[in-house]
């Protein structure tokens, strides 16, 4: 098939390891038997497992999967090297956990939205969304932050921080142009330069499993994306936002 790809399917891998064979399994299955044109970009974010060999071992026995290097640590940097290097029409940011299943993606095919659109993003809080197994704790630390967010960058919005965001490609590599936050807190950088730009923003209800074994530490990582956030507040105010990239 000439030309580029609907989507490029973008997963960022920090120290996965433990799971990116079954991921990278149900992704390639999931995208070889698509209708849709799809291939998929393994983005190794400096990993000091065998993150890297894996995902070359499976690169090496499907066409529809490239593997690049991210040594810049940080998911932020991570992502922003996948949406300069996806070639697909749209960029859909995928979590490794699989914690929305691959299966779903259609939900973000523009036929399935109805119009060619900027930006769509995850949310486990859009009408449709389902939580499964998530532990109390922690869906109320996403609400404390979100409510942050809110206030201070991306008012308007439920659910910044779920990983499954999907960009059209122009849109997406010229917001990550100006985007340079490299940690967690990225997604509040993009949606916020999003908006300054006046980018509409559809929020797309998913189901969602909670699972252990992920890269954030709850404390830790609150602080420094707490800390992001008022960086980002701090740009927005002094207008570094205010002029789309060309």
């Amino acid at each position: 098939m000439g030309g580029s790809p609907l989507m490029t399917i973008v997963i960022p891998a920090y120290n996965e390891a433990h799971r990116l064979p079954e991921t990278l399994r149900r992704v390639v299955a999931f995208v070889e038997a698509a209708s849709a044109s799809l291939n998929v970009l393994v983005v190794n974010n400096n990993s000091r497992d065998e993150t890297g060999a894996i995902a070359l071992a499976v690169a090496a026995e499907h066409s529809c999967l490239r593997v690049i290097d991210q040594p810049i640590q940080g998911k932020g940097a991570a992502v922003r090297k996948g949406m300069f290097e996806a070639d697909g029409r749209y960029v859909f940011i995928c979590d490794a956990d699989l914690a929305m299943p691959i299966e779903e993606l259609p939900r973000f095919y523009p036929e399935r939205l109805g119009k060619d659109y900027d930006i769509a993003i995850g949310s486990r809080e859009a009408p449709g969304a389902r939580r499964f197994n998530e532990p109390f704790y922690r869906h109320l630390m996403g609400r404390v932050f979100n409510l942050m967010v809110r206030v201070l960058a991306v008012p308007g919005i439920q659910d910044t921080q779920c990983g499954f965001k999907a960009f059209r490609r122009e849109v997406g590599q010229r917001i990550f142009a100006v985007q340079k936050v490299d940690g967690f807190a990225f997604d509040v950088e993009v949606l916020a330069i999003a908006r300054r730009w006046g980018s509409p923003i559809i929020e797309v209800g998913i189901p969602w499993y909670y699972g252990k074994g992920g890269s954030i530490h709850p404390l830790r990582d609150a602080y420094r994306m707490f800390r992001e956030v008022l960086a980002i507040r701090r740009h927005i105010r002094a207008g570094r936002y205010d002029h789309a990239g060309s």
